[in-house]
């Protein structure tokens, strides 16, 4: 099992900012065949350190991973978020 965890940091940090970002990730649900779980979190401290999404996915192996990176459906919440990200880091970890 493969676990793909990302963070990010929106240029908009209002609330409907944030929540409209966090519904385009949440729409990956059941589109892709090798996205096992997917969890969308809204972060409820609002720190300066703090982040303002996390998505944690999981997959069967690394072949699944690589294969939802370039799913069309992906690539297109990637060209949302590359738009709307400050910033974003992420950790990939086998279980």
């Amino acid at each position: 099992m493969i676990t793909h965890i990302v963070l990010f940091k929106l240029k908009d940090r209002s609330p409907e900012s944030i929540e409209r970002t966090a519904q385009v990730l949440r729409n990956l649900e059941g589109k892709i065949d090798v996205l096992r779980t997917i969890e969308v979190g809204i972060d409820v401290l609002h720190s300066e350190r703090s982040y303002d999404i996390a998505l944690t996915t999981t997959f069967d192996s690394l072949d699944g991973l690589r294969a939802y990176q370039v799913h069309p459906e992906h690539v297109k919440v990637i060209e949302h978020m590359n738009v709307a990200k400050e910033s974003s880091i992420s950790v990939d970890y086998e279980s």
